[in-house]
């Protein structure tokens, strides 16, 4: 009663309040006494005064402001009076004008330069600028100069409600987990407000809550939001919606507000229990089921969620805890049935298991509604199923001698046909694992026999695979390895263990060691190997050599004397007689050979041959191979210089079967000139290898086959040259096939006192087609021929 009887006096009271704040600045200020002091340094009022007074005395105004105050978003007919400006100076002459300057001066208030009054002409917002600062200063109408110091005041927006409170960042979220106590906080929310915190109540928030009760509660004054009820069960409601309301003027009536929601969302624990749908699961399974398969599934449902909700499976109890097995499946949240062992339809047709689910999980805050675990129970029927013939055992191994007779049994498989019916089972050898048919089987009876003689040292194991087949469904077959063991006989006689070849010293001693041989036996004695070493009878009492058994189943072979001497002797062969422990006894007999060898004095062989003896002293075998190298390269070296030379004198004239169409010739021994008689050899150019013979030419292919022409007589070598060049000149031109004989001589040295000079075309400076050979006629009788034909060939290419 006493809240509401102050809640209906605030109400009644507001109006009042907020009439006073809007008439206060209309009321008139009165002028401040003269003898209040005005601030330093002002000359204000003294304009009558003389210099000395003015230094002396202050001048004293009856106005004296701070600050005016102007109230916010008024919108009236008639531009809002701030205040008056006054000054004593003011006789009511009007020689006075009031100026005004600053913040908003023009624009937003406005003075009054008669009379000094100041009104707002503009709609002010506080929230948009407090406060403005402007001076205000009297001057003279007529001349405007300053009639006091300019002074500084302050308007301000005085505040008032025009601002309703806001939630910033609406809609809210927020979480407590269920099952909470009473008064769990949930989350703080507050609002904020545009209007003046210091000035009255427009910003004095108060919060409560429109929907959203009975479950949530919020303090007034700092917006924390808490349970209003114990115990929010998130499986009956999960989410909530909170309507939160915040209201200015300290929630008084007449104030603005704000609303915003907030979603509470109960977050999940671990209060429930996991159940089966049902207490009784039934599951078949065919017998021949592979191992691992899944046979079912299992699921106890769990109200939680997550983590809260996952639940292990076990098998606690049955008469199939051995066969089978559970699984969790954490996606699904359920048990997985597998089988873990064989089943058989004949032996037992159905097995009952006993599941539990748990909660992996466990609140100890809830634990008094536990246990967090539930059982059912599980019911498998094994169904009959044709199954393959079983073999008696799932391997089997078989031993038989390597001299066993062909068809003697090895060893028999039995299998059988589990299945009530008992079909029949014919047997098998798979030949992929038996390619040289070495064993047989019985189809009906599953012996083994041997096909093929066995030798242990070929092959000790042999592996092969029995096919079981059910004859009234052969689809039906079962496979089962068998490994047979070659057992050994004393098939082998021993031997040495390599091919030894000892050395024997010259200069050796009697009863030195000149070798130790070991044996072998491919057999393989279940005691170990045994061997006896004997000499043979003819050999026995052997002049040279003797032999000794050491206790490591070796034999060393000695000599007898010294002395011996490879150039007497230099190989010695020496037979033993090998024998082994079987039953019957082998044996075989192994020659040694020894070689009388030159050693040094420390028994260090050096040489073995008895040619050692005619090579001279200090000249080894090695040096020798050497030399005749040496020789043979020489031989090889003088045989390629003849052939070269050979076919470096090759004639120049070619046979028909050679194809050499230009053959040049260079003579290193050039003539003297006109005077040398006796360089050239005029004979060169008779080519007597041609003068009974035809030769083609080199240097054209002849399109007409010419008959041979006859060869002319031989020329002595005093014959004319100018006839006999003519001659030669006269065929070439007539016969296409007639060689030419062509060469080119270079002559460094062309002798002295010719008077044809050089004939050299090296030194000739234009072509051939550019002289005149006219001058060859004047050189006498012997150029005369050459002249005419050098004339007839210029004017041959005229024509």
């Amino acid at each position: 009663m006493p809240e509401r009887l102050a809640e209906m006096l605030l109400d009644l009271w507001t109006p009042l309040i907020i009439l006073w704040i809007t008439v206060l600045p209309y009321i008139y200020m009165a002028p401040m006494a003269p003898s209040q002091v005005l601030p330093s340094g002002s000359s204000l009022g003294l304009n009558g005064l003389n210099e000395e007074q003015r230094v002396l005395n202050r001048s004293k105004r009856g106005w004296v402001w701070n600050q005016m105050f102007v109230l916010e978003e008024f919108s009236g007919p008639e531009p809002i009076l701030v205040g008056r400006l006054h000054t004593d100076l003011d006789p009511g002459s009007k020689k006075i004008k009031y100026i005004l300057s600053g913040d908003g001066a023009g624009t937003i208030f406005q003075i009054n330069d008669i009379t000094g009054d100041i009104h707002a002409i503009k709609r002010l917002d506080r929230e948009e600028k407090a406060e403005y600062t402007l001076t205000a200063q009297a001057v003279d109408w007529d001349t405007n100069k300053p009639l006091e110091p300019p002074s500084e005041f302050i308007i301000k927006v005085q505040d008032i409600n025009d601002n309703a409170p806001e939630f910033l960042n609406g809609p809210y979220h927020a979480t407590v987990p269920e099952m909470s106590i009473l008064g769990t906080s949930v989350t703080n929310i507050t609002a904020t407000d545009a209007d003046d915190p210091v000035y009255g109540n427009s910003a004095k928030l108060v919060y409560s809550i429109l929907e959203g009760q009975p479950y949530f509660s919020i303090e007034p004054e700092t917006a924390i939001i808490k349970t209003a009820l114990p115990n929010m069960d998130r499986e009956a409601k999960e989410e909530y919606l909170v309507v939160i309301q915040a209201k200015d003027m300290g929630g008084h009536s007449g104030g603005l507000s704000g609303t915003t929601t907030l979603t509470v969302t109960l977050t999940d624990v671990n209060d429930n229990p996991p159940k089966f749908a049902q207490s009784l699961y039934h599951f078949s399974v065919p017998e021949d089921v592979v191992l691992g398969t899944a046979i079912g599934r299992v699921k106890a449902n769990d109200q939680d969620i997550g983590e809260n909700a996952r639940s292990s499976y076990d098998i606690i109890d049955g008469d199939g805890t051995a066969l089978f097995e559970i699984t969790s499946d954490a996606q699904a949240q359920d048990g997985i049935i597998r089988l873990r062992k064989p089943l058989d339809f004949e032996t037992k047709k159905s097995y009952t298991l006993k599941v539990e689910a748990a909660n992996v999980h466990i609140d100890p805050r809830f634990s008094s509604k536990g246990p967090f675990k539930d059982t059912a129970t599980v019911k498998i029927v094994v169904e009959d199923a044709d199954e393959p013939p079983v073999f008696s055992s799932p391997t089997y191994l078989l031993e038989v001698h390597e001299n066993a007779a062909i068809n003697s049994v090895i060893g028999q498989v039995t299998a059988r046909d589990p299945d009530i019916s008992s079909s029949p089972i014919r047997f098998s050898i798979d030949r992929h694992t038996d390619l040289e048919r070495q064993f047989n089987i019985n189809a009906e009876d599953g012996r083994i026999t041997l096909a093929t003689p066995l030798d242990r040292e070929t092959s000790m194991w042999h592996n092969i695979t029995i096919i079981a087949t059910e004859i009234r469904n052969h689809s039906q077959i079962s496979r089962v390895p068998v490994a047979i063991k070659v057992l050994d006989v004393n098939d082998n006689a021993p031997e040495f263990a390599s091919e030894y070849e000892a050395f024997l010293c010259e200069n050796g001693k009697p009863g030195q060691v000149i070798q130790t041989v070991s044996a072998i036996d491919k057999d393989d004695p279940k005691t170990g190997h045994f061997f006896l070493y004997s000499l043979l009878p003819e050999m026995a009492n052997n002049p040279n050599f003797t032999i000794k058994k050491n206790e490591d189943n070796s034999l060393s072979i000695l000599a007898k004397h010294s002395g011996f001497n490879r150039q007497k002797q230099e190989v010695y062969l020496l037979p033993i007689i090998i024998s082994d422990s079987g039953n019957p006894p082998l044996s075989s007999t192994s020659t040694l050979t020894i070689r009388v060898c030159g050693c040094s004095s420390d028994g260090v062989v050096q040489s073995c041959n008895v040619e050692a003896y005619v090579l001279p002293i200090g000249l080894s075998m090695g040096a020798l191979i050497a030399i005749l190298a040496c020789i043979i390269l020489l031989l090889v070296i003088v045989v390629l210089f003849v052939t070269l030379r050979r076919h470096k004198n090759e004639p120049l004239i070619i046979k028909d079967d050679e194809d050499v169409r230009e053959n040049i010739i260079r003579y290193d021994d050039e003539g003297g000139g006109e005077e040398d008689t006796e360089a050239f050899d005029i004979a060169t150019l008779q080519n007597p290898d041609g003068i009974n013979g035809f030769l083609p030419r080199k240097d054209i292919k002849p399109d007409l086959q010419f008959m041979p022409r006859q060869g002319l007589a031989p020329v002595p070598n005093g014959v004319d040259v100018d006839e006999f060049i003519n001659v030669r000149l006269h065929e070439a031109d007539n016969d296409p096939t007639a060689p030419p004989y062509d060469s080119i001589q270079i002559y460094g040295y062309e002798g002295r006192g010719s008077v044809a000079g050089s004939l050299s075309s090296l030194e000739s400076s234009t072509s051939d087609s550019d002289q005149n050979f006219d001058y060859l006629s004047e050189w006498g009788p012997r150029f005369k021929r050459l002249g005419e034909l050098y004339s007839v060939g210029e004017s041959d290419k005229e024509t």
